[in-house]
């Protein structure tokens, strides 16, 4: 029977999730790779063990994680059924919905069926009664933003859910979306956006337009400090490449040799290495591993709220974990790696 350590809150950090009254931790647990149906449970149990006793209360999930599509939801409620019950109050969890999930109409994007019937079905995966944050996974072009949000609205209000936030979402449509929702009493919490030091467009503000509200568009991040969002980030190690994994060559065991992963071997370019070993002199000059100094720079705006770190074993959990023992960059630090990364 799983125990959790009594010193789990002892070192975590947590920051508030923009104008809300929820707390996030610093780095937060996704399942979206090596918890799915083809994944050993018992390396995904002792994982999600390890990151609770790390003070890792977010998990984060999507009703298309896996693979196949649904069962990383499926993996987490075996764990937390047979391990976790008894601290649902201490946990959030999110799941989202806006990629293919089932065939027909009705399987994908962000019409208010499919968002409802989605996130009833990760329930059942997950035989929870609700989850903390539901997500809109990604814009939909033709449904009107007034529906989707309207969605989460409805999702919220039926307890279902306790927040609703977005993912994916560009600058401008995440004001408009954050807007349609304070109108309808439900306020966005959260923006979950792609970034790192290799896809940073959530710090490019765009053309200089006025909205609405008389307001400059700005980044992504001008936004979410505007309307009060908190911001989550996903892949801050460049699925993996902002690790030591890649120092020598691909490894067996890497998401670039996997036929179902997302990092292609042709991404993993010689002029990339070198970026890659270059980051690496730097972060072990501060004292940090690659991966930890790729989370601390992420972690540098205010704006952000938590980083999503995945993991195939403990050991990558801890090093995470290990980053916010140092957080502050000196300023001739930070202009390295914008000169490496210019390069």
């Amino acid at each position: 029977m799983y125990s959790p350590l009594d010193t789990r809150y002892d070192t975590m950090h947590y920051k508030r999730c923009g104008r809300s009254g929820l707390k996030l931790p610093r780095i937060s647990l996704g399942l979206w790779h090596n918890f799915g149906g083809v994944d050993t449970l018992e390396n995904c149990r002792a994982m999600i063990w390890r990151a609770f006793d790390l003070g890792i209360t977010h998990f984060d999930l999507a009703n298309n994680y896996g693979p196949p599509p649904g069962s990383a939801e499926e993996t987490f409620a075996n764990i937390f059924h047979h391990d976790l019950a008894p601290y649902r109050d201490e946990l959030i969890i999110s799941t989202k919905a806006g990629y293919w999930m089932w065939p027909g109409a009705y399987g994908e994007w962000g019409s208010r069926k499919y968002l409802v019937a989605s996130l009833d079905q990760s329930l059942r995966r997950m035989r929870l009664d609700y989850v903390d944050i539901f997500y809109s996974h990604r814009l939909d072009p033709e449904t009107p933003l007034e529906e989707t949000m309207g969605a989460l609205d409805y999702i919220v209000r039926s307890g279902k859910a306790l927040y609703a936030g977005v993912s994916n979402y560009p600058a401008k449509q995440t004001r408009q979306a954050a807007q349609i929702l304070k109108s309808l009493g439900t306020p966005c919490l959260i923006h979950q956006p792609k970034y790192s030091m290799f896809e940073r467009w959530i710090e490019q503000p765009l053309a200089s337009t006025s909205s609405a509200s008389g307001t400059s568009e700005g980044s992504l991040l001008d936004v979410l400090r505007e309307e009060g969002i908190g911001c989550i980030v996903f892949s801050p190690l460049a699925q993996g490449l902002l690790t030591d994994k890649y120092l020598t060559g691909i490894p067996a065991d890497s998401r670039a040799s996997k036929p179902h992963g997302f990092l292609k071997r042709d991404q993993i370019t010689d002029d990339k290495l070198e970026q890659i070993r270059r980051l690496n002199e730097l972060a072990n000059a501060r004292g940090q591993t690659l991966a930890q100094m790729a989370l601390t720079w992420v972690l540098r705006h205010p704006e952000v709220t938590s980083a999503v770190i995945g993991a195939s074993r403990v050991a990558q959990i801890e090093d995470g974990v290990g980053a916010l023992k140092k957080l502050e960059f000196a300023k001739e630090e930070l202009e390295e790696i914008e000169k490496i990364l210019g390069e």
